[in-house]
């Protein structure tokens, strides 16, 4: 009968899969008593994301109780006045509906410490505020250290926690610490990160944050590729003719010059948010989505990618010049109001990329990135090859081209697929139709910010997500050589603003006899 213990020789059914995951799912999974220290709280990063995203967390119930959230800066100010800071970035920035009771509990648990990077005593006063939320609310020595700061001050912080001893950890308890990229400028720098951070921490304590693989159309792709029976057999060479990622801004760089010169559009996101991308694509499928069985996958993606052999002819960079967008004439790059006159940053980058599997033999993967461009959107394009179309006319599918399979990552997150349907008629004629899936029309819940998701990932020491320093690095090894070959060329093309780029990543496309998507 149900319910009843089984008797001597019943045969007891088991999951046949033990890394199964059988915990109920209806339940929210919280993370255990902890704080998270953010450094550089009156930057963008942490006023418009990280702040509203620690809210919402809070919100949803999915923070433990007594949580404290800690801000370190160079500003004279209480704790009360970082709170302040705290509410209006949340009422102004947040995903869900403010609710005062959730805010009186959230800002029981808010402190502040003021200081600068280098300030020993500062972290000393960090240590203790540490010791006191323990105490107070409870923490039991689980403290999150969020860098939201540049890259070069990172060994500098890391530095102090261990000598202050916010680094250690007691019996039972754990600290670690979260990176935003760019990790490093090349692979020379990468390496020294990576040094600097292992020294303090271990690698299992290191979050490296790539918001973009905290959005749900991304983990989705995940889902589409290995929860049906559809795609797989048809995801590789046989059919697969090749593969396109697009990243594409409206907007110029804004008043982010003091960062964006010198590092550019292939630094910024190709070197992480593409090649991210481009691993989950093309990835095999992982014996379970733990953290290390992804990784070993995503891994043997970007060892084995292979580079053209003529960097100059397969791939383009350009920088946004003077132009019309969205009705408005937009000035150039070097327009731009701290940008120096002859500044040969990239605004926009284009590369050709193969990968030396069995799986994708022969198949050309783009990317391309860039600002100022016709419209802002994210997506991964699978191209799929033609048929042979032999029981067809020529004219019967003259209007006919490719399959695609679109994985749209923003902003209308959501899924399409384009294939041949025939034209209502008397005749024989074939053309591109489009069947959409939406993630607003199809799931009552709005998605979750990435920081959300990233965010508690952290906190409950769960990092499928985060790319660790081997990844960091092979995504150096491809692109170094290509920054080293436009290096040798000089100054990057110039591409009218609320256009699609250069004409050189137009011919560089043209070469191999295809075109870039206009989507």
């Amino acid at each position: 009968m149900r319910g009843l213990p089984p008797r001597p020789g019943d045969r007891v059914l088991t999951d046949p899969n033990p890394l199964r995951d059988v915990r109920d799912r209806r339940l929210p999974d919280i993370p255990g008593p902890c704080s998270l220290v953010i450094f550089g709280v009156t930057g963008d990063l942490a006023t418009k994301k990280l702040m509203p995203a620690v809210y919402d967390l809070a919100n949803r119930g999915l923070l433990p109780p007594g949580f404290a959230l800690v801000g370190f800066a160079r500003r004279d100010w209480a704790d009360q006045d970082f709170a302040q800071i705290v509410h209006d970035a949340v009422k102004l920035h947040a995903r869900t509906e403010f609710r005062e009771e959730v805010w009186q509990t959230l800002s029981e648990g808010i402190r502040f410490v003021a200081g600068d990077f280098g300030d020993a005593s500062a972290f000393d006063r960090l240590a203790q505020v540490v010791t006191d939320l323990d105490r107070v609310r409870g923490t039991r020595g689980n403290h999150a250290f969020y860098l939201s700061i540049p890259p070069r001050f990172f060994g500098d912080v890391v530095q102090q926690l261990k000598r202050s001893g916010l680094s250690a950890t007691d019996s039972g308890s754990w600290r670690r610490v979260v990176v935003e990229k760019p990790f490093g400028h090349d692979l020379a720098s990468a390496r020294v990160l990576n040094r600097q951070l292992d020294e303090v921490f271990e690698p299992s304590s290191i979050f490296r944050i790539d918001h973009y693989l905290g959005k749900e159309t991304v983990q989705n792709l995940l889902a589409l590729r290995f929860a049906n029976t559809m795609f797989e057999p048809i995801w590789n060479a046989n059919y697969v003719d090749h593969v396109q990622i697009t990243m594409a801004e409206d907007i110029g760089i804004g008043s982010r010059a003091g960062y964006y010169d010198g590092i550019g559009a292939a630094r910024d996101v190709m070197q992480n948010h593409l090649m991210q991308l481009l691993a989950l694509c093309a990835m095999e499928e992982p014996l379970s989505f733990q953290s290390r069985d992804v990784r070993i996958e995503k891994e043997k993606v970007l060892a084995g990618i292979c580079l053209p052999k003529d960097l100059h002819r397969h791939t383009a960079n350009g920088q946004y010049a003077a132009g019309w967008q969205g009705g408005e004439y937009v000035g150039g790059y070097l327009d731009e109001e701290g940008i120096p006159p002859d500044s040969t940053t990239d605004t926009f980058a284009a590369v050709r990329l193969e990968i030396d599997t069995r799986r994708w033999a022969g198949v050309p993967f783009y990317l391309r990135t860039g600002k100022r461009l016709a419209r802002r959107v994210t997506e991964l394009a699978v191209m799929f090859k033609r048929a042979p179309h032999l029981p067809f006319a020529a004219t019967d599918t003259a209007e006919l081209g490719q399959n695609a399979l679109v994985v749209r990552i923003q902003p209308d997150e959501g899924v399409t697929m384009r294939f041949g349907s025939k034209i209502p008629g008397t005749e024989m004629e074939v053309r591109d139709v489009n069947m959409d899936f939406a993630y607003g029309d199809a799931f009552t819940e709005s998605s979750p910010e990435a920081y959300e998701r990233l965010l508690l990932d952290v906190l409950r020491g769960d990092p499928p997500l985060f790319p660790r320093h081997e990844e960091v690095e092979l995504a150096w090894m491809v692109l170094d050589p290509v920054l080293a070959a436009w290096a040798e060329d000089g100054r990057p093309e110039q591409y009218s603003a609320g256009g699609w780029g250069p004409s050189c990543a137009a011919e560089m496309i043209a070469r191999d006899g295809r075109v870039w998507r206009r989507p």
